[in-house]
């Protein structure tokens, strides 16, 4: 590195800001950034999200430049384009990690399936609704099903009664995703959790610690009352 000149590797540019972008890393999907927005004019947003007002590209570009940080396009439809200066790569890591979230979320939700008869006596009907619940709160999803049987086929309407009842007890943990429909003999209606997979997890992690301290404080104070002198 004679002359302590910077060598930068093959495949790379370096943005006036002297940040390094890799030309392998972009894909058509993602935003324009820094010297890739040509267009005379921009909206700015500044780091902070503040308003800074339409301005000559150069000059956004400068100021992304001083902040050591970069310029992204993020409504390239808008008249003039709207741009943002940011962390590009902070960026795109944690948006990547929110897509990988919301995989492991949708892979780890499970249809758990409750049946109900058209004539269900409220016993039954109760803890049914309360196995629902308990699955709702896991952050699985509950296909409820009606099982018509000879004539009840002819009054779908009692059938869609019951959902909606069933959907109104579950509120608190769920919301319908699909509305009563039929399907053969039967008739469905999914509800989803108003909380994720992991959400739940950290909900029922977070409970489990509480009631752990509160044994542990209980036992301490049992202790110490055993120990404390007689008057």
């Amino acid at each position: 590195m004679g002359g302590g000149r910077l060598r930068f590797r093959p495949g790379c540019r370096q943005h006036r800001g002297g940040r390094i972008t890799s030309s392998k890393e972009l894909r058509i999907s993602d935003p324009r950034t820094n010297e890739r927005i040509r267009v005379p004019e921009v909206r700015l947003v500044g780091p902070a999200g503040e308003q800074i007002g339409v301005v000559r590209i150069e000059a956004a570009l400068r100021l992304a430049q001083e902040a050591d940080l970069d310029l992204v396009e993020v409504a390239p439809n808008s008249k003039p384009p709207v741009v943002k200066i940011m962390d590009y790569g902070k960026f795109k890591y944690e948006a990547a990690q929110k897509e990988k979230e919301a995989r492991r979320n949708q892979a780890n939700t499970i249809l758990k399936e409750v049946r109900f008869r058209l004539k269900i006596e409220a016993h039954d009907y109760t803890t049914k609704l309360k196995r629902a619940e308990g699955f709702l709160k896991a952050g699985d999803k509950v296909k409820a099903m009606i099982l018509f049987r000879g004539r009840e086929q002819s009054r779908p309407e009692q059938g869609v009664r019951l959902l909606r009842k069933f959907a109104e007890d579950v509120a608190e943990f769920g919301t319908v995703e699909s509305n009563p429909t039929i399907d053969g003999r039967n008739m469905v209606m999914v509800v989803a959790p108003l909380k994720s997979k992991s959400e739940a997890k950290q909900e029922q992690n977070a409970v489990r610690a509480a009631n752990k301290q509160a044994a542990r404080d209980a036992k301490h104070d049992a202790d110490a009352s055993a120990d404390a002198p007689a008057e």
